[in-house]
């Protein structure tokens, strides 16, 4: 996967763009960039503890890193539609595309973040799925 591009969509090599994150090196540094390892997280699976540790801590209850390493869909693709920070908070406009058995499903979430001890943190956001071919 070093050698590839990243699964998040900004053509860059994953070694450049997701990894990073998702192997605790760095801290994503804009609310898009967190957008997109935690979309890479959920496409290659295996990353909860990645997942938990980026999602603001009294929205996370009841999540368990167990379940979201598991490989519930099978990801297509990210589309950033837009993205803004104002002081410490952020929203990403965004659209994910996955399979759920024959369906292809799109999410179109409009989500927000806060930004912590230098730390971005996702709290959650406006999700809409729509089937969008069988």
């Amino acid at each position: 996967m070093r050698n590839q591009l990243c699964v998040c969509g900004s053509q860059r090599w994953f070694s450049r763009c997701c990894e990073p994150f998702l192997k605790g090196a760095k801290s994503a540094p804009t609310p898009e960039k967190l957008v997109r390892s935690r979309y890479s997280a959920y496409a290659l699976g295996g990353h909860g503890e990645y997942l938990l540790k980026t999602w603001f801590a009294p929205m996370a209850k009841g999540l368990s890193a167990e379940d979201l390493s598991q490989l519930h869909q099978q990801w297509l693709g990210l589309v950033v539609l837009g993205s803004g920070v104002s002081g410490n908070d952020g929203w990403v406009e965004f659209k994910a595309s996955y399979r759920d058995n024959n369906d292809v499903v799109e999410m179109h979430e409009k989500s927000v973040f806060t930004r912590f001890a230098n730390s971005w943190f996702y709290i959650g956001g406006e999700v809409a799925h729509i089937n969008t071919a069988k």
